[in-house]
């Protein structure tokens, strides 16, 4: 169900609810007390018309299998509504109190005046079904927030994991600096050694070319 057309609803009950206790108030006052509330009833019964209207708007804009359950349930606040604004009707009619008061006579009723069983019965239902959806709208909350804290969780988890990814390749960037700098020091070792085998070679050359010398001589003579 729509949340908008949930909140519609909800208002429309408690206006309704309200408008019931105003009727019975209302039939029981004179004189101008008895004005004030049925101008207060009357804008109440304005009030509740806007509602069934924007809940019907609301619910013709839904899909087809979720739209017919709302519209049958519209037909009943519009019966309701009906009732109430007969209701408004009879309470506003001059001979009003003295036909309450025959009424009362005739049924020995003490709650004539109240809402009707059915109407009664109907707004009930309209009360179990409120806080049904109370309920689904509690329990879309408490999923909304626990995703969020999983949300909320992914995101840190991810930031971790990117210092940890950050942390490796600076770990990296130093090993290639240190690799490079091996690089640079067994080269220079190896162009040492070669230039140190060139020099031994030397000396090995110039002590042959020195004992050769000396035999030339020691024979020669």
């Amino acid at each position: 169900m729509s949340e908008v057309f949930e909140g519609y609803e909800r208002q429309y009950c408690e206006v309704t609810a309200s408008l019931s206790r105003k009727c019975t108030a209302a039939s029981a006052l004179d004189g101008e007390k008895k004005k004030q509330r049925l101008s207060e009833i009357q804008s109440g019964v304005q009030e509740a018309e806007s509602l069934i209207r924007k809940m019907d708007l609301e619910a013709r804009s839904l899909q087809p299998s979720t739209k017919a359950g709302l519209l049958a349930k519209l037909r009943e606040y519009k019966s309701d509504l009906n009732n109430l604004k007969s209701e408004l009707k009879r309470i506003s009619s001059p001979n009003a109190r003295q036909a309450t008061r025959e009424e009362l006579l005739e049924s020995g009723m003490a709650d004539t005046l109240a809402v009707s069983t059915d109407q009664r019965g109907r707004l009930m239902m309209t009360t179990e079904r409120l806080n049904q959806s109370t309920d689904r709208i509690k329990e879309s909350r408490r999923t909304m927030l626990e995703t969020e804290d999983l949300g909320v969780s992914i995101l840190q988890d991810l930031h971790q994991q990117r210092q940890s990814l950050l942390h490796a390749h600076t770990t990296l960037h130093g090993v290639d600096d240190n690799v490079g700098k091996s690089k640079k020091i067994l080269s220079a070792m190896s162009k040492r050694m070669d230039r140190n085998n060139w020099i031994i070679g030397g000396i090995i050359s110039a002590l042959v070319v020195a004992i050769l010398i000396i035999l030339y001589f020691k024979y020669a003579h």
